[in-house]
């Protein structure tokens, strides 16, 4: 089969490679390039566990091939954090809202989240929580990832009355 060569800005670092046509950006990050944050689940764009930032927006990285993504800027879940080890906010956030358990899908739901809350607009607490819907978690119930999506949006769940 024949190489490509592809160019990738992959967290602030420059990546040049030689990858075949068929190799998924997924496979490129976590056995090429090193950042096994990037978790394959599905391997069908269903569960959301392999999100990836390109160019800002949020990809399965599963469906897309390395080749694809040449010339792009991608954004890991390991380069979200700052230098000093901070969280990001959205990470931050997550933690805070006991959004996370086994810690498989969370890289997904925080490149999603990321992605949809960079910049100046904070996104509608619907738009957070349908971006949500393509994320599948087997261990949180899903109540603390949508704690965290309505916070995230600078809302909060109505709280549950006691009728005792």
């Amino acid at each position: 089969m024949s190489k490509h060569q592809i160019h990738l800005d992959i967290n602030g670092r420059a990546h040049d490679a030689s990858v075949e046509g068929r190799l998924t950006l997924c496979d490129f990050l976590r056995g090429d390039a090193g950042y096994t944050g990037v978790h394959v689940g599905c391997e069908h764009g269903v569960c959301g566990a392999c999100t990836v930032m390109v160019d800002g927006l949020a990809v399965r990285s599963c469906l897309m091939l390395a080749v694809q993504a040449d010339g792009c800027s991608v954004t890991t879940v390991e380069g979200l954090s700052s230098g000093d080890g901070a969280l990001h906010p959205v990470q931050q956030t997550l933690r805070e809202e006991h959004g996370l358990q086994c810690g498989f899908c969370t890289p997904g739901v925080v490149m999603t989240l990321a992605a949809l809350t960079q910049g100046e607009q904070k996104p509608s607490s619907e738009t957070l929580i349908n971006a949500m819907s393509g994320h599948i978690c087997r261990c949180t119930g899903y109540q603390g990832i949508r704690r965290a999506a309505l916070r995230l949006a600078g809302e909060t769940l109505a709280p549950v009355e006691d009728h005792g």
